[in-house]
């Protein structure tokens, strides 16, 4: 349905006019596009690297059968729970520039507040630790489930041969953590091109198109200038994008010869 709406003209009213593929050649030709495709790309690539190292990290850290190791997994894995409407709450009150947070740490200091959601250099940077936040619990646990299933005798040989611990992360765990770490990245990279909620709650996409990714351009099209083949065309784009990177996973998860 949307890949035929993509050729049409339509609005919300039923109006539709095959129109071929002008709307495929005006997004290449449009710059407003070609911006939230540059911001999409920089959440992604801002977000998946440090999401992976940190809830690696995490899992390293926490693998560990004691009541505070549980805890401590409880509680970051618990952000992951919220819905979107009250992640940005949050973050709202932390990195509002008037009376959030870091405001009034700031002030307290003797410093100026920082506009983290109104400063086109920041508002990107702010939806990426907003968005990490939220989205540490599942890759934690996939590590987590990783790690556990990694055979305890392999570290006690290394222990014997007296390897030390990075030797142990190098050559032991990171290896048998392969597939988890493309699965990861890979979930994370395909979540982060369809963000959405943390830019239209949080700076609106704004200041001036600087914080707006492909999802938030796919609805101002559809809902607010009611361009309906306009937005399909995008959104086809976008689909074309998350099926290269899934198509991506099982490539580079595939078998390896002698695994």
């Amino acid at each position: 349905m949307g890949f035929v709406l993509s050729f049409q003209r339509a609005d919300l009213f039923g109006a539709r006019t095959f129109v071929g593929i002008d709307n495929y050649a005006r997004l290449a030709a449009d710059p407003v596009f070609h911006q939230a495709l540059g911001n999409t790309f920089k959440l992604t690539l801002l977000i998946v690297p440090a999401l992976t190292v940190i809830t690696l990290a995490l899992a390293l850290a926490l693998n560990r059968p004691t009541r505070g190791a549980a805890w401590l997994r409880g509680l970051f894995f618990s952000s992951s729970v919220l819905s979107v409407t009250i992640v940005t709450l949050i973050w709202r009150f932390v990195l509002t520039p008037d009376a959030g947070l870091v405001a009034e740490i700031l002030q307290a200091i003797g410093a100026e507040p920082i506009p983290f959601l109104s400063d086109r250099n920041l508002a990107i940077p702010a939806l990426a630790v907003t968005t990490i936040w939220w989205s540490i619990g599942l890759p934690m646990m996939l590590f987590l489930a990783g790690l556990q299933q990694i055979p305890e005798d392999i570290y006690e040989a290394a222990a014997l041969d007296r390897a030390g611990r990075w030797t142990r992360f190098w050559r032991i765990t990171l290896p048998s953590l392969r597939r988890t770490v493309i699965l990861v990245v890979m979930l994370q990279t395909a979540a982060q091109l369809q963000l959405f909620g943390q830019a239209q709650l949080l700076t609106a996409g704004g200041p001036s198109g600087a914080s707006r990714p492909v999802v938030l351009f796919i609805y101002e099209a559809s809902f607010v200038r009611w361009e309906l083949g306009y937005a399909a065309a995008a959104a086809e784009i976008l689909f074309m994008l998350v099926l290269l990177v899934t198509l991506a996973q099982y490539w580079a998860a595939r078998p390896r010869e002698g695994e």
